[in-house]
């Protein structure tokens, strides 16, 4: 029986090993963690987005300058294989009503369990506290055991994947890249991808508006316009609405004046529906409570209008316009060790078409390893699994099993 050694216990790993076992092939999975999938496992607290319903065209350009190269993963494992394998797994699910796909338990802890069950009854093997270094002079994947001298491991093929280099104490820390440099593999430098913006709140409006949610916003940076929520943090902002937006905002020059992204805190209704309605008489009503009353903002959106301007316009067309573009200055990005996901890796250029490394033959690369990036919404746990579906195919037709 053929033998394949997967490096990486998080969910582009156990996809891997599931379709190389379901071909007989004999799977052991090394993880440096004393448990697997940590980061799938915190993904899923605030809802495990799965994959997205929309048009495979539309859903591929998400992927941008990476579209092609995703375009093999998706076609090995789509979307609705995606929602196939998880109501296999006992995990029913529903499309939100932004086109999303999420279990209805709505998060990963059951899924994950089942999908574990799964693996070890195909007889996959997951060896924790195992930490990959590197490979021997003969090639073979080189293991530590628990920070025991490394050791050999005996197999037909290799599958990497650790993951980027987003919350390093959950396992993707990107240590792996000093490595496959050393072995003159070129990884492209990480950068952070879905990422909160940092905003320098006064003590006041962080302390009463701390994790108080904004909801069907707008924002806009550099003439793109992303739609959404948002969340309020001690540090500045974060969601779907504005992880969107934030490679764009770090692909800006450090140098010159500091970014500044617009809100529209009621973008289903036009500035004219918004004046028109603030030019109601106001009576004995303060403007917050006018606010709230005449367009039902809650208290942190008019928070935040008090926050970029103190002394909030009375006029009903000064005071529409900034609730429909309020400036908001960006002091910078999360860092990487808070991101969601990351840019940068192991570009696609090093690896064949299905995605081994091209010099290093049996070697094979998956998930955010690999030098692509999305939007959340599903995009990037859709990819992470297909691409090691694909790469278990790929070793597959190596093996010749």
């Amino acid at each position: 029986m053929k033998e394949v050694a997967i490096m990486g216990a998080g969910p582009a790993g156990l996809a891997a090993a599931e379709t190389l076992a379901r071909h007989g092939v004999r799977v052991t999975i090394f993880e440096r963690m004393p448990s697997p999938a940590r980061k799938f496992l915190m993904a899923g607290r605030g809802g495990l987005n799965l994959t997205h319903s929309e048009d495979l065209d539309l859903f591929l350009s998400r992927y941008g300058r990476r579209r092609g190269n995703i375009a093999p993963a998706l076609a090995a494992w789509s979307p609705s294989d995606a929602v196939a394998w998880a109501e296999g797994l006992g995990q029913e699910t529903f499309i939100g009503s932004s086109g999303r796909i999420f279990p209805k338990a709505m998060k990963a802890s059951p899924l994950l369990r089942a999908w574990l069950r799964r693996l070890s009854d195909l007889g996959v093997e997951i060896k924790l506290r195992h930490a990959w270094t590197g490979w021997n002079d003969a090639g073979q994947p080189l293991v530590s055991d628990n920070g025991l001298p490394p050791q050999p491991i005996e197999c037909d093929a290799t599958i990497l994947a650790f993951g980027g280099a987003s919350w390093p104490r959950l396992g993707s820390d990107g240590a792996w890249r000093a490595t496959l440099q050393a072995h003159g593999i070129p990884v492209a430098p990480f950068a952070a991808s879905n990422c909160g913006l940092l905003v320098d709140w006064s003590e006041h409006f962080k302390s009463r508006f701390n994790g108080e949610p904004l909801k069907r916003i707008a924002a806009t940076f550099a003439g793109e316009t992303q739609r959404g929520e948002a969340v309020i943090t001690h540090r500045g902002l974060e969601g779907g609405a504005i992880y969107a937006l934030s490679s764009k905002i770090a692909a800006q020059p450090a140098e010159g004046s500091p970014s500044t992204i617009e809100l529209d805190l009621k973008p289903d209704e036009t500035l004219e529906i918004v004046t028109a309605r603030l030019r109601r008489p106001r009576g004995k009503d303060s403007i917050s409570n006018w606010l709230r009353k005449c367009l039902k903002l809650p208290p942190a959106a008019i928070g935040l209008l008090r926050e970029v301007r103190r002394d909030l316009p009375g006029d009903p067309d000064d005071l529409a316009k900034l609730i429909k573009h309020l400036p908001l200055t960006i002091a910078g990005i999360a860092s990487l060790d808070r991101a969601i996901s990351t840019a940068g890796g192991v570009p696609f250029e090093a690896l064949d078409e299905n995605l081994m490394l091209k010099h290093r033959p049996g070697t094979f690369i998956a998930g955010e390893m690999l030098d692509w990036d999305a939007p959340t919404g599903g995009y990037l746990l859709q990819a992470t699994l297909a691409t090691g579906v694909q790469a278990a195919n790929g070793v597959i037709a190596w093996i010749g099993s």
